[in-house]
């Protein structure tokens, strides 16, 4: 398995580095919005993974389509490498500069394009973050509930189809992109799709790119389903005596065919690191958060049968959180689980880890990878959006410590080779990234993983889109 560690990413990176005459050119187009300045280059060259800063040789700042066309054509001549940058939320490495170059950032292409609530869709630059798009949207009576937790941009969640804990009812980016506009390596502008909700002509280049983590080209707008807001929702938190009987009464859930919006788990440690965070009080011990959209009768009637299945398997009765404010408090502290666990350890990092397998696997999935996390004795919590099979285990690591980042990378081998052989994935949202492209191979196998890259060869012949994430080539 070719997956680079902490220790060997800075002696994997064959540079391409910017030559001063592609600086020279792209200083004369863009001015001020080219910088090679040390802090700018920093900070396009971090994510959230627990890799090593890998800048790149110069942030390009974007504002439309054409610029972005403008700078991929001017490194395409040159053959350097292109990275898209959005809001560096990723979690695998997406967005470091293994082999230098130029990173594109478009961040500052954040306009909504067209809103056509009559078709329930929208169109926006890639810059553009889910919260701005409901903020901007809400007095429309519609809302996009792609909800990966962290703030990011939909170009970004495109890129590496993003779902969260709205995929249970409402799907992933998958199923919510209807059409793209994308620079490719050449720099060229192509659209994918149109605003019909279905089409059989050609090839589906939407699903190509979505999900390419910007190794085939650079998302620049998007066009996406919007959904009426539900009449009714509400949120319940539900306790267990044990991390098993959340998941068994969540797998009962889905088998039933109930319709719930959410259902996320948090383990004791994550919830004890939200209590310290965000000054809850919640009890300390594994628990399921819920959300029911519908009608006022709808909401009723899928709660009572949730609590029903919840009591068989040892839940507490619910806590309610039926106002806005109520439920917005209670999400927020669960999007903060990331930043809640950091603090419980000053000074480390988190190596986290996302699997995805089918629905009546999970519970062996979670319960076997917490075994492992408690024997090594490395501090770790679980989330999850379990109502999809999908859940998160992070390992929080001295990153000055040898044997706890091994021990880190061990316990996330053996939960992602557990995950492939329940026939599940080695990552349900996170993307493969540099982390995860070994486990691509274990997963899809060797001819399929070569057809990738017949696919990226055509496209991007130069490889200079995003190079050495997804892929080994």
């Amino acid at each position: 398995m070719n997956t680079p560690t902490l220790e060997h990413l800075s002696t994997r990176r064959e540079q391409r580095p910017v030559p001063p005459a592609l600086l020279a050119a792209l200083r004369e187009r863009f001015g001020e919005r080219c910088s090679t300045a040390t802090a700018v280059r920093e900070q396009h060259g971090r994510d959230e993974s627990t890799y090593p800063m890998t800048p790149p040789d110069a942030v390009v700042f974007c504002e439309s389509t054409e610029c972005v066309a403008a700078a991929v054509k001017l490194a395409a001549a040159h053959a350097v490498p292109v990275i898209a940058y959005g809001t560096g939320s990723s979690l695998e490495g997406h967005l470091l500069a293994v082999h230098g170059g130029l990173s594109i950032d478009v961040s500052r292409m954040a306009a909504l394009v067209s809103v056509d609530a009559d078709d329930l869709t929208v169109t926006v630059q890639a810059g553009v973050t889910r919260e701005q798009l409901n903020r901007e949207i809400k007095d429309s009576g519609l809302f996009f509930p792609i909800d990966p937790g962290a703030n990011a941009s939909l170009g970004g969640m495109a890129a590496t189809r993003a779902s969260g804990t709205n995929a249970v009812r409402y799907g992933t980016m998958r199923e919510n992109v209807l059409a793209l506009t994308v620079v490719t390596a050449s720099g060229e502008v192509i659209r994918t799709g149109t605003r019909a909700k279905k089409s059989s002509a050609g090839y589906d280049l939407t699903r190509l790119f979505v999900g390419s983590e910007g190794t085939l080209g650079i998302i620049t707008e998007v066009t996406l389903r919007l959904y009426p807001l539900p009449e009714a929702v509400s949120a319940a938190i539900c306790h267990f005596p044990r991390i098993a009987d959340a998941v068994d009464t969540t797998i009962q859930i889905i088998q039933m065919g109930v319709p719930i919006a959410r259902c996320e788990l948090l383990d004791a440690h994550a919830i004890r690191g939200v209590n310290r965070y965000a000054g809850l009080t919640l009890r300390e011990q594994p628990m399921l958060l819920m959300e029911f959209h519908g009608s006022e009768a709808g909401v009723k009637e899928q709660a009572e049968t949730v609590q029903a299945l919840a009591r068989e398997h040892g839940g507490a009765d619910f806590e309610w959180a039926r106002t806005p404010e109520e439920r917005t408090r209670l999400w927020a502290a669960r999007h903060k689980a990331y930043f809640a666990s950091l603090q419980t350890r000053p000074g480390c990092r988190s190596l986290s880890t996302d699997t995805c397998v089918p629905i009546s696997r999970l519970a062996e999935s979670i319960n076997e990878s917490v075994a492992e996390a408690e024997a090594a004795g490395l501090p770790y919590w679980v989330v999850g959006h379990v109502g999809d099979g999908n859940f998160h285990l992070s390992y929080l690591l001295d990153p000055n410590s040898p044997t706890e980042v091994a021990t880190a990378e061990r316990l996330s081998q053996q939960m992602v080779r557990r995950a492939i052989r329940l026939q599940g994935t080695c990552t349900g949202e996170h993307g493969i990234g540099l982390h995860k492209i070994g486990y691509l191979v274990d997963e899809a196998g060797a001819g399929a993983v070569e057809m990738m890259k017949s696919i990226k060869r055509a496209l991007d012949p130069l490889n200079i889109m995003n190079p050495g994430k997804v892929l080994a080539l």
